[in-house]
């Protein structure tokens, strides 16, 4: 018989951010970023939101890399795009399979998730020094505290977009929190967290400390709707946003959706996504108001690779490299130039 390993004490959230701390100029910008963002959700600041960066964190030298690349391209459009970086440190799984930097830092199997925190909460502090926002994906809600205070976004998947608890943690995120449409395209669970989000709410949580607390959660007025397509196919098009809309309308919550070119919207191939943010640049310089904005997979190098995978490739799903990713971000920053004031100062 197996013997399974003894329970492992892990730092307390407030443990490891005084180890690895950021500064009050961080922390100032991460706040003027997060409210930029709510800002463009909201339909205030007229650019655009775009998430875009690798499918997950495997390396992190590899990603700050990246960042800085992106940070540079970024500032020649900042008046039309608020770009932030997809650092996303965990990988949601269907089945099994590597669950992310926080979990596994070695890629090895080992689930070093004490030094996954440690890795995790390095490279996200490393990236912020580039300028750009960060985003994050909380797929476990316990380790949320430990890197939350460095983000500026957070997302819900596909996959735990129905749970309680990601809910919950969506309504206390003082940050602005995506919410993605099942994997079977159906809306109303999607819609249902966006209005969980925006609400109050009293639930447990893990404190700074490390005990259960519970928390009395303000609801996020920032709380949307990412349309990410399903196993059946895209649901970006304008009459799929027309029905996300009417479905946020009715329970009042913001009317405006972000579009993830990847996933069901690419059928999951990554050479497909440039055409669908060239179609959803279309329709905004057309003036379609709904769409606050895009999510784009994108990295060093095209496609993926299994582990161990050459320097900049993804380990995960297949990305776009980031030449492309320019070219096709300045089509959609041309098409809020024609389309949109901008409203930021």
């Amino acid at each position: 018989m197996s013997t399974v390993p003894p329970d492992e004490l892990l730092p307390s959230p407030a443990e490891l951010s005084g180890e690895l701390t950021i500064s009050a100029l961080v922390a100032e910008e991460i706040r003027r970023h997060r409210s930029a963002i709510a800002d463009v959700l909201a339909g205030r600041d007229g650019r655009a939101l775009v998430v875009v960066g690798p499918c997950s964190i495997h390396d992190p030298a590899a990603a700050l890399d990246y960042a800085c690349r992106l940070a540079e391209a970024a500032r020649s459009m900042s008046d039309q795009l608020l770009i932030v970086l997809r650092a996303y440190l965990e990988k949601p799984r269907t089945a099994v399979g590597w669950k992310g930097l926080l979990h596994d830092p070695g890629l090895d199997g080992s689930e070093d998730i004490a030094g996954g925190l440690r890795t995790g909460r390095e490279f996200l502090i490393a990236a912020a020094a580039s300028g750009l926002p960060l985003a994050g994906e909380f797929v476990e809600p316990m380790l949320a505290p430990y890197v939350s205070d460095v983000l500026s976004y957070g997302a819900i998947g596909a996959r735990t977009v129905a749970g309680q608890s990601h809910r919950e943690l969506g309504s206390s995120a003082s940050m602005p929190i995506g919410f993605k449409n099942g994997l079977d395209g159906d809306l109303s669970m999607a819609t249902a967290a966006v209005l969980c989000a925006s609400r109050p709410q009293r639930h447990p949580a893990v404190g700074d400390h490390g005990a259960v607390v519970v928390r009395n959660a303000p609801g996020n007025a920032s709380a949307h709707l990412v349309l990410r397509g399903a196993r059946g196919g895209p649901n970006y098009d304008t009459a799929s946003v027309g029905e996300a809309v009417r479905q946020l309308r009715a329970v009042g919550c913001v009317e405006r959706v972000l579009i993830d070119a990847s996933h069901g919207n690419s059928g999951k191939d990554h050479r497909r996504q440039p055409g669908v943010v060239v179609d959803v640049a279309g329709r905004i310089a057309r003036g379609e108001r709904a769409i606050a904005g895009i999510m784009l997979e994108s990295f060093l190098v095209e496609g993926r690779h299994d582990h161990p995978a050459p320097y900049g490739v993804s380990v995960t799903d297949a990305c776009l490299d980031l030449t492309d990713t320019i070219a096709v971000l300045e089509s959609l920053a041309d098409a809020v130039r024609m389309s949109r004031p901008v409203l930021h100062w």
